[in-house]
């Protein structure tokens, strides 16, 4: 093949490399959306959001290792690496936010116990866990055990709250998977398409999420009946189907010790994880006893549970 034909076919091969490598086999595509499907223009104005002094312009608010904090009045002073990332460590409040309430591709970290927090960056960096998309493996690579301290200590000090409103429904919007980090936004002119067996995700404000407002939330769109199926699962485990999640999360889904909370998190993001322990590429600390809790669970099983931890309240 010639030099020329090679050139032509390099970027399709690197996007073929890119979804092989961050949607997980037997993963559905909707629980891994990270390959853009349409951008969105960028303009070089500073921005500004209602109730901050501040202004970015797009490049500066997605600047992984310099992230925009709009209201450094609402929040406690944040360790260095929150705010200003070093090579492959991008600043932590570039995708969890200043808010810690992080975007639906992400997790929240609110709350969670600082020792969880730091185990999971260990499994990071082992690769004992892999990240869907590879960018936590790449992350903790670079970060040193004193920032993970830091990081973890930091978000576990910040209070929880509802950051995504769990919907059941139909039909949804049509939408697409836009740039900077794998966000769904609705189509424009768009109508409306079933759900089936889908958690579909789409911000309350988009201008503001495009801003990364930290405290601009999220609608999350799950299959009617979704949220009762949930329920039952999780508190009698389905006839043996699954462990009930109050053994290890508390009645309450809030956590336990070192234990996550469950109860808020982001659907789509609780459902990456159930996708991930069955796969095989979470492991680490506490896998097994996932591994175990999830290898009977089907599409609607994963859905039904995620809809119904994301719509508790997390404190």
């Amino acid at each position: 093949m010639c030099v020329a034909a090679l050139c032509a076919l390099l970027p399709l091969l690197v996007a073929h490399a890119q979804q092989i490598r961050e949607q997980p086999p037997n993963s559905p595509p909707w629980a891994f959306p990270l390959i853009t499907e349409m951008n969105i223009p960028e303009g070089p104005e500073p921005l500004s959001l209602p109730g901050s002094n501040r202004t970015y312009t797009f490049a500066q608010i997605y600047d992984l290792l310099n992230p925009p904090n709009w209201f450094p009045d609402r929040h406690p002073p944040s360790p260095e690496i929150i705010l200003k990332g070093h090579g492959r460590a991008q600043a932590c409040g570039s995708c969890h936010l200043m808010s810690g309430l992080g975007r639906p591709e992400m997790a929240g970290l609110t709350g969670l116990p600082p020792d969880y927090i730091v185990q999971q960056l260990a499994d990071f960096r082992s690769r004992a866990r892999i990240d869907a998309g590879g960018r936590m493996n790449n992350v903790a690579q670079d970060l040193t055990i004193e920032e993970a301290r830091q990081a973890a200590g930091w978000f576990a000090s910040l209070q929880s709250q509802v950051f995504t409103r769990v919907v059941e429904t139909d039909r949804v919007q049509e939408s697409f998977i836009g740039p900077r980090g794998g966000t769904r936004f609705a189509k424009p002119g768009g109508g409306m398409e079933p759900i089936g067996t889908r958690i579909i995700t789409l911000p309350e404000d988009a201008e503001r999420m495009r801003l990364r407002d930290p405290f601009s939330g999220f609608v999350a769109y799950v299959p009617m009946g979704s949220l009762a199926a949930g329920r039952t699962l999780i508190e009698t485990g389905g006839a043996g189907k699954t462990l009930t999640c109050g053994l290890c999360h508390g009645l309450d889904m809030r956590g336990v010790g070192n234990v996550p909370r469950l109860a808020g998190q982001h659907p789509i993001y609780t459902a990456r994880q159930l996708y991930l322990f069955k796969d095989g590429r979470r492991n680490g600390a506490s896998a097994a006893v996932m591994k175990a809790a999830v290898e009977q669970l089907t599409d609607e099983d994963i859905v039904a549970i995620s809809a119904y931890l994301g719509s508790l309240p997390p404190r």
